[in-house]
């Protein structure tokens, strides 16, 4: 019996039909008994399709001596899997006829220029998606809505950019509420992705009807629209490896922003940034840059989503670490002995080091302490609310900086393909510019603000310390210390200030 094939994906007035192919087709089965295989809505770049799967089965079973297509690219658009194919027709001594292209698969030479046929239906099929690739990614650089799921906290409003009518973000208020408080909570130090859950859950917050859940929870935190992007962080994706497709002077702080992934690369990880493309969105951002950063930059350092193991035997656990190896210092309690001790985690773990000498809990709690109250009294002129004048020179400094950045990596891009002249110029050129980014950085140094912080609430937090619950006094010492090292002998603290 004969099999007539027949396949179109897409139903077009310039495409020709399914009923068109097959009785194209029966012209060639010259009156002989055939059945038909009907794949309508699938695609040629591949054989998953159900009844060109049937009709291979049937081949196989022997009941299949012919197989008559209207066109060869109906029946495959790829080499390999047309390769296959042929293979299973050799097999089973099964002919090929292609009734607008005449083929001959008895002969060498009906073969060759059949080979040759599938080859350029291949090439088609990659020009295609070539096409739509890139008229994809140039409609993403101008910031076109480009479909996909909706944000929480967003609702889908119609809008026209650059005089075509496309889409964006609109905030909706209720929703807003909850992802602001999801980035506050989560600022905070040792607080989990499962905290944030529990408390949500307590609250009775729910997620357009639905409970909260953790990754959805990760993937507000560490989705940029919902940023206000300014130059920090335009800075951070910089350094991140990002393609960033706006200019640094875009970033006002106003906007959110599109991730995209790579066009030729498949999708990574979320903690890895580097190859995908940031694009300023349309709509307006809802979290402050430096709160957004702060929440994107503790996901990057999660190895996986659970609870964090909070400290409990002394708020200086996190920040205080051995003078001689840099590891943290574990607080330990001898059940004979009331004295507390901080021990060097390394030698415990792993015998590497020498420890940091007989430190005592209370003593070192005592000298931080003090340390802190020292060091807030340089800032008691500041109120709490009181607010430094922003330094639009220092703004201005820092966009300068990373146009010049842009430039000299535009330039290193072009050293590859620049012939001798090419290339002292752009040696010469980003010499100048190296030159222009040192005075700039030097300039930023000198422009540099102390940075604000509450001071009136901080001192009025340890002048009451006794009466601070223990995650309050640890939250005291995050706000105000980077990292404490030290030994029996010598204490070094890192401030934040």
């Amino acid at each position: 019996m004969i099999a007539i094939y027949a396949r179109q994906s897409v139903d077009r007035i310039d495409s020709i039909s399914i009923e068109q192919q097959i009785e194209l087709c029966k012209y060639e089965t010259r009156g002989e008994a055939f059945k038909t295989y009907i794949d309508k809505g699938y695609s040629g770049k591949n054989t998953n399709r159900p009844q060109f799967t049937q009709m291979m089965n049937d081949i196989k079973e022997g009941y299949i001596h012919s197989v008559i297509v209207y066109k060869l690219d109906r029946i495959s658009r790829s080499i390999l899997d047309f390769s296959n194919m042929m293979e299973t027709f050799g097999k089973f001594h099964v002919q090929f006829v292609s009734a607008t292209e005449k083929f001959d698969t008895s002969s060498p030479m009906g073969n060759a220029m059949l080979n040759i046929c599938i080859v350029f239906a291949q090439l088609e099929r990659e020009t295609i998606q070539k096409r739509v690739a890139d008229a994809y990614y140039s409609r993403i650089q101008k910031s076109f809505f480009m479909g996909g799921p909706i944000p929480y906290g967003f609702k889908k409003v119609p809008t026209i950019i650059d005089g075509v009518h496309t889409s964006m973000f609109e905030q909706i208020d209720e929703e807003t509420a909850q992802i602001k408080l999801i980035y506050e909570m989560y600022s905070k130090p040792f607080v989990s992705f499962g905290n944030i859950l529990d408390e949500m859950n307590n609250l009775g917050l729910k997620k357009r009807g639905k409970h909260w859940e953790r990754p959805r929870i990760r993937d507000i935190l560490i989705n940029p629209i919902y940023v206000k992007a300014d130059l920090d962080v335009y800075n951070f994706f910089i350094n991140h490896g990002v393609d960033v497709v706006n200019p640094p002077t875009d970033f006002i702080g106003v906007n959110g922003c599109y991730n995209y992934k790579a066009q030729d690369e498949e999708r990574k990880k979320s903690t890895v940034l580097e190859g995908s493309h940031i694009v300023l969105a349309p709509h307006k951002g809802i979290i402050d840059s430096d709160l957004w950063l702060k929440c994107r930059e503790k996901c990057m350092g999660q190895k996986q989503i659970r609870p964090i193991h909070k400290a409990k035997n002394t708020w200086l656990a996190g920040k205080i670490k051995c003078g001689e190896c840099g590891y943290a210092l574990v607080a330990k309690q001898f059940n004979k002995r009331k004295d507390r001790y901080l021990l060097c985690s390394h030698k415990i773990n792993a015998k590497a080091c020498k420890g940091a000498g007989t430190i005592y809990t209370d003593e070192m709690e005592k000298l931080i302490y003090n340390e802190m109250k020292k060091k807030l009294a340089q800032f008691e002129t500041l109120s709490k609310s009181e607010k430094s004048a922003p330094n639009t020179e220092l703004t201005e400094l820092n966009i300068k900086k990373a146009e010049i950045d842009n430039e000299i990596n535009s330039l290193l891009e072009r050293v590859q393909n620049s012939d001798d002249v090419l290339f002292r110029y752009i040696n010469e050129r980003i010499s100048e510019l190296d030159r222009q980014k040192c005075e700039i950085e030097e300039r930023i140094k000198e422009k540099q603000m102390i940075k604000e912080i509450p001071a009136q609430e901080i001192n009025n937090h340890l002048t009451a310390w006794d009466e601070l619950t223990f995650e309050d006094k640890r939250q005291v010492a995050d706000t105000l210390i980077k990292v404490i090292y030290t030994t029996s002998d010598k204490v070094t603290i890192q401030w934040k200030l």
